[in-house]
């Protein structure tokens, strides 16, 4: 009987210290666990201070924002109009920046050419390039500090030669649209003299005859048609109004005509004038596919003057 009590004592010691046991482990555990908690809360709570603070620094600097546009437009209005202008032209650039962004990366993962492109994703492609080519010295004159009332400036003197549409107001858009056209229309006096120079010297009577029915028809304001721009086309592969036979002075009429630079030697000319005869095909054959009825009015005259620089080129 002792010895069964002595086994008895021992079994309960042992129990009892392993509860003992147990119960630390526990309340270590629970303790880590609160520590843990109150980091998390604390990180949490410092997260949402940051935020706030950040929002509070936003709310004020669009406040002054505006408190300075207003300061300018009641004093100096023309200012204004300019710096309005400046910002929403950048924001429109970026904007297209991300589009062209995401065009090249739809290519790239679809293994994609250019020329298979739709029409308006194409003629987004070709403007961002050309407003690339004036609008990467105006970007490199902004970096500076202050160099930004140097591009106002530049915005005030010369915009139509050292900025993009982006930059343009509605004004200045219908003034420049209009010296554009002016220039085109005594670009083409140059074109039609030297096609008329070049009759004498095709044999096949029809083809020569048809030439200079062309030719009076487009001088008297009349506008050809696609049959009869057709009818003359081995014109500009065999004899001299080719481009591998064309003169150096004709090839710089169509370089103004299309708004080229001229200034370049001979070879340089033909090949740029070739690239933008063919880009100017598939813009045409991506413009039949889409079809005119889903054209906007702007589209619609951008369509309508690669019209007419296809048909000078044609002639």
């Amino acid at each position: 009987m002792a010895l069964f009590s002595a086994r008895l004592s021992r079994n309960m010691s042992r129990l009892l210290f392993r509860a003992q046991v147990s119960d630390m482990t526990i309340g270590l555990g629970t303790s880590k666990q609160l520590q843990t908690r109150l980091r998390l809360c604390q990180h949490f709570s410092t997260s949402k201070a940051r935020e706030g603070l950040g929002q509070t620094i936003i709310v004020r600097l669009q406040w002054a924002n505006e408190k300075y546009e207003h300061f300018l437009q009641e004093r100096f209005p023309n200012f204004y109009i300019l710096y309005r202008t400046f910002l929403n032209g950048f924001q429109l650039f970026f904007q297209d920046a991300k589009e062209v962004r995401g065009i090249k990366t739809r290519m790239l993962a679809n293994n994609t050419d250019r020329w298979t492109l739709p029409y308006r994703e194409m003629e987004k492609l070709r403007q961002f390039r050309s407003d690339m080519i004036i609008a990467i010295p105006l970007l490199l004159i902004s970096i500076p500090p202050f160099a930004n009332y140097v591009v106002f400036i530049l915005m005030y003197l010369f915009p139509r030669h050292l900025l993009i549409r982006h930059f343009w107001t509605s004004q200045q858009l219908v003034e420049f649209q209009a010296v554009y056209h002016s220039h085109r229309a005594h670009s083409y006096r140059p074109v039609m003299d030297a096609l008329m120079r070049a009759v004498p010297s095709i044999k096949d009577g029809n083809l020569q005859l048809c030439l200079m029915e062309l030719c009076g028809k487009v001088q008297s304001g009349g506008h050809p048609i696609v049959s009869e721009v057709h009818a003359l086309r081995t014109l500009f592969v065999e004899s001299n109004l080719g481009l591998k036979r064309m003169y150096a002075d004709d090839m710089k009429s169509l370089c103004s005509l299309l708004f080229l630079t001229s200034h370049l030697p001979s070879f340089l000319i033909g090949l740029r004038l070739n690239s933008h005869a063919l880009e100017l095909m598939h813009l045409d054959r991506a413009l039949s596919q889409l079809g005119p009825n889903h054209l906007s009015d702007a589209e619609i005259k951008q369509s309508q003057r690669h019209h007419c620089i296809c048909t000078a080129w044609f002639f």
